[in-house]
């Protein structure tokens, strides 16, 4: 999370944003949890208000020459967690948790479709394969969608499945577990172990984080916030 953005009211923010000649704005949509870009679509002054003001994407459709908010009739909405603007103030960038698929055709995301770059061996996310480019908590974001996918889609067999089917008592009472075995490793100074141990710790507390909805992006804007008060010690 970037603590250096600049919060604007929304009348300030309109008399910066740069329209078109149509009074249209392109507006980005990004997950906030897997920071997946999930589509792109247009923005007038009506829909950026409407969004601001009831939390969901509201946008501007060309081709019917009419508003609509993303997901009134598909039930895929988009509620909005933050938004911001580009230097210029002709690009918006809004941070949502999706509630379904952004894509009509019922793709995650409307850019399923990569297009090949000679010379380099890309992953889905366009990480290349040794994994350059990808920043040291990638595994964080990635862990919390598939255990998102998990409670969702119920694979059987699968341990986090269980943990969703056995509900909060039961991932409570492995979260103790896992925290009485991290501090039994960190008192034997068994390194080895404690790596193991915190491990499953995280992996846990992400499971509970899950089932309570509460997003990680809600404790690193927590974590953000403790960081920037001043320090008693």
């Amino acid at each position: 999370m970037n603590s250096n953005i600049q919060q604007f009211s929304l009348e300030q923010v309109q008399g910066q944003i740069r329209y078109d000649e149509a009074g249209l704005v392109p507006a980005i949509i990004q997950d906030a949890t897997t920071r997946n870009v999930l589509m792109m679509a247009y923005m007038n002054e009506e829909s950026l208000k409407r969004s601001i003001e009831t939390g969901e994407t509201w946008f501007w459709s060309r081709s019917r020459q009419e508003l609509w908010n993303k997901g009134a009739t598909s039930g895929n909405t988009q509620r909005i967690v933050s938004a911001s603007y580009d230097c210029d103030g002709d690009t918006l960038l809004f941070l949502v948790h999706p509630k379904g698929p952004a894509c009509h055709t019922g793709e995650e995301t409307c850019f399923y479709r990569g297009i090949a770059v000679p010379g380099q061996d890309q992953s889905a996310d366009g990480v290349d394969a040794a994994g350059e480019g990808r920043h040291r908590f990638a595994v964080l974001e990635e862990l919390e969608q598939v255990i998102a996918e998990r409670e969702k889609e119920r694979p059987e067999g699968a341990y986090t499945t269980y943990l969703f089917d056995k509900g909060v008592d039961k991932i409570l009472k492995k979260v103790g577990e896992e925290t009485a075995e991290t501090i039994i490793a960190a008192k034997n100074k068994d390194n080895d172990e404690l790596r193991l141990e915190v491990s499953d710790l995280i992996y846990h507390l992400l499971v509970l984080l899950q089932e309570r909805k509460l997003p990680l992006d809600d404790i690193m804007a927590e974590l953000d916030r403790r960081h920037e008060r001043p320090r008693r010690d």
